[in-house]
């Protein structure tokens, strides 16, 4: 029955799906995971780092975490091309508020933009859907801490802890069970990497399949967007038990 009504994005079938846009969708769910968590005193991202081949020279730069300003940041699962254009446009509609109103873009109407622009790709001919889904991780006077969850469909929600990519429903279960409202950003990480380590498609976690980075208030009020080194990595891995020796090659 798709058949005859998944060729265009702005085809509606008679049970009311648009086919394009859940193909989308589908797209990311062969992508490498990433997890957001809330905490009282932060956000935590988390991201999966596919390593393809081990010819590849490793990204030196992250490849699933990007700062859009000084109080946002966001994790990306999908086609790194299109997140790339979506997050530019982000950071450009970030400074220009900033420009016009002298403050930090409110977190919500930064990712409501996004959406919108997204939300534009399945509406008109021709035009293929951003085959992305992003957690935004940030910080605003108004609602303090915020992580929101926005698909390719240009929908978005707020989340308590949220995952996309692989196996994200075997990872949202293990967070809906384990996720406490009151808990800390230490609590967070640690949480994140049992959740990694349970989901993710290789056997055990490293340093170099991992991206972590926390959104936080500095002791003087000012919002700090920190990415951990593979150095730092590794400490935190050991010291919550996650990871495991690497298998001895024969």
């Amino acid at each position: 029955m798709s058949r005859r009504y998944d060729s265009r994005t702005t085809i509606f079938s008679p049970e009311g799906r648009l086919y394009q846009v859940e193909y989308a969708m589908e797209a990311i769910g062969n992508a490498g995971s990433a997890i957001g968590i809330l905490s009282k005193d932060g956000v935590v991202l988390i991201g999966e780092k596919k390593v393809t081949s081990k010819l590849l020279q490793t990204s030196t730069s992250a490849e699933k975490m990007y700062k859009i300003d000084d109080h946002v940041a966001c994790a990306v699962a999908g086609i790194m091309s299109d997140a790339n254009i979506l997050i530019n446009t982000a950071r450009v509609q970030a400074q220009r508020y900033t420009f016009m109103y002298q403050e930090p873009m409110p977190v919500e109407q930064l990712v409501q933009s996004l959406c919108d622009t997204k939300q534009g790709y399945t509406q008109f001919g021709g035009l293929r859907p951003f085959g992305v889904s992003f957690l935004f991780a940030g910080w605003d006077k108004n609602f303090g801490f915020q992580l929101y969850m926005s698909d390719p469909s240009g929908n978005y929600g707020g989340w308590k802890a949220a995952a996309i990519g692989a196996n994200n429903q075997a990872a949202q279960s293990i967070l809906k069970q384990d996720y406490k409202d009151d808990g800390t950003r230490e609590e967070a990480v640690q949480l994140a990497l049992k959740v990694l380590s349970k989901t993710m498609d290789s056997t055990s976690l490293t340093s170099e399949k991992l991206e972590l980075s926390e959104v936080y208030l500095t002791p003087s009020g000012t919002v700090k967007y920190h990415v951990h080194s593979p150095d730092s990595l590794s400490k935190l891995l050991v010291k919550h038990g996650v990871t495991q020796p690497a298998a001895e090659s024969s």
